[in-house]
């Protein structure tokens, strides 16, 4: 009962998908291990790409209002590999938070399975609660960075910011990604709002103190939860763009000289 509660609380997905990148991609398909088949998209980047990016969206709507993110990432040198967790656009299931690890897992894999991706090269950007996951994935299967957007402590955290009514006691310690994040051995970027009215900044300040291993934090002033491509655009996918590629010559002797 109460995890039909939080599912309801937490998983606001739509089945539409509105919007396609104006730019060239490839529909994919996603066979999960459990049964399920998730839908995404393969948009190479439009210049030699600096990493393959594995693009983890947030709670609500699905890829398809993801598109200006793509592009501006595509624009800035980096392919992109999204997808929609089950229950969200044109993916099978409904959406569980079992369910989520398992399709990032299997999401990861079908990059990786792709040709012209290079496993030393490959970035987790996690968007909200894609960053929890996207955390979670990183400790299970590293990459070479991990870009957390806008990302929350856990979901009890948040059961208590927004639904204080809930007793904590009873809210599942879901997407623990504070007590997760200490774990961390890849190189790490937070990105976050100090308007972000939905996962206030100190969700991001309290998980790039906890992190282990090499980090940088950068703090837009002016933006809030949903509105921080709005008000940084090029700023922000450079910034990724940017990380990406010291992350990856990282990966490479000598930095890749």
């Amino acid at each position: 009962m109460i995890r039909t509660l939080l599912n309801s609380l937490v998983y606001h997905p739509t089945r539409t998908v509105e919007l396609t990148p104006a730019v060239p991609f490839s529909d994919v398909e996603i066979d999960t291990e459990d049964g399920e088949r998730l839908h995404g998209w393969w948009v190479p980047a439009r210049s030699p790409p600096l990493a393959h990016l594995l693009f983890l969206h947030g709670n609500a709507g699905n890829i398809g209002d993801r598109v200006p993110h793509i592009e501006l990432l595509t624009a800035a040198g980096l392919d992109v590999f999204a997808f929609g967790y089950r229950g969200y656009g044109r993916s099978s299931g409904r959406p569980s938070e079992e369910g989520t690890y398992i399709d990032a897992s299997a999401a990861r894999a079908a990059l990786l399975s792709r040709p012209e991706v290079d496993p030393e090269r490959v970035i987790y950007f996690g968007e909200s609660l894609g960053g929890a996951i996207a955390l979670a994935l990183a400790i299970r299967s590293p990459p070479a960075g991990l870009v957390l957007q806008s990302t929350f402590t856990s979901i009890r955290d948040m059961a208590r910011l927004h639904y204080p009514l809930i007793p904590r006691a009873v809210v599942p310690d879901a997407y623990p990604s504070l007590r997760l994040v200490a774990g961390l051995r890849t190189q790490l970027l937070c990105l976050h709002g100090e308007r972000d009215e939905v996962a206030p900044l100190q969700h991001g300040e309290a998980l790039f103190e906890a992190a282990g291993g090499p980090k940088r934090m950068l703090v837009f002033p002016t933006a809030a939860h949903n509105d921080l491509i709005t008000v940084a655009g090029e700023r922000w996918a450079d910034a990724i763009a940017t990380f990406a590629g010291d992350a990856t010559r990282a990966q490479t002797p000598n930095g890749g000289a």
